[in-house]
């Protein structure tokens, strides 16, 4: 029995510090995920007939949010005295983040850890997304190409020479090309990433579908 408890004890404190519930406010550090829309349509949006999907949108780079982290784990779903954002407030994210919808879960997973009004912290999730130099070479694809994800980590520090590799990860899902993550301070300056994400996408075929 001994054994198992303390193997028990082992997994648990391998586990992220994921902490639902929290205090507004208090975390250490901001994960800006950028995610590429086509690839996220042709894995998710389109069996959920998505309008970000339809072709009349140009979809490339979209934000898919701004996440208070702490150094080990990170907080969700907090304690917080902001009133919820307006629909009006969440239709003006679409432009960048691909619908009304993501934008208003956004905010109540994520924005309510931040201690920000909604429109406060919309309004740094956009600072914070026209800030980073998107490469433009993806929007360029004319077919679906496969491709390590260093290649386009790459591609984000040769398009951001004041970052670093440990400020930066590559993630994928259902083998193709997912988000990029990159970390940030409270007052948006790149830092380096807890130890829990930083963790690039090992794939060297990964897909990697053209803007629609």
């Amino acid at each position: 029995m001994r054994w198992i408890a303390l193997w028990l004890l082992t997994c648990l404190f391998a586990l992220p510090a994921l902490a639902d519930g929290e205090k507004a406010g208090e975390f250490d550090y901001y994960v800006l995920s950028l995610s590429w829309s086509p690839n996220w349509c042709a894995t998710e949006g389109d069996a959920r007939r998505s309008d970000q999907c339809h072709p009349r949108h140009d979809h490339g780079w979209v934000l898919h949010g701004l996440w208070p982290q702490y150094h080990r784990g990170w907080p969700a779903f907090c304690r917080t005295v902001e009133a919820p954002p307006t629909r009006g407030m969440t239709a003006e994210m679409a432009d960048i983040m691909g619908s009304p919808g993501l934008a208003w879960h956004q905010w109540k997973k994520h924005g309510t850890c931040s201690g920000l009004s909604a429109r406060d912290y919309f309004a740094l999730s956009r600072r914070a997304y026209a800030a980073v130099n998107r490469p433009e070479i993806f929007r360029k694809l004319d077919r679906e190409v496969k491709l390590p994800a260093s290649v386009v980590e790459q591609a984000f520090l040769k398009a951001n020479p004041e970052w670093s590799r440990d400020m930066l990860t590559i993630t994928c899902k259902d083998h193709h090309i997912h988000e990029a993550r990159l970390c940030l301070s409270r007052d948006l300056k790149p830092v380096p990433c807890g130890r829990d994400t930083i963790a690039d996408c090992p794939l060297k075929d990964a897909v990697f579908a053209p803007v629609r």
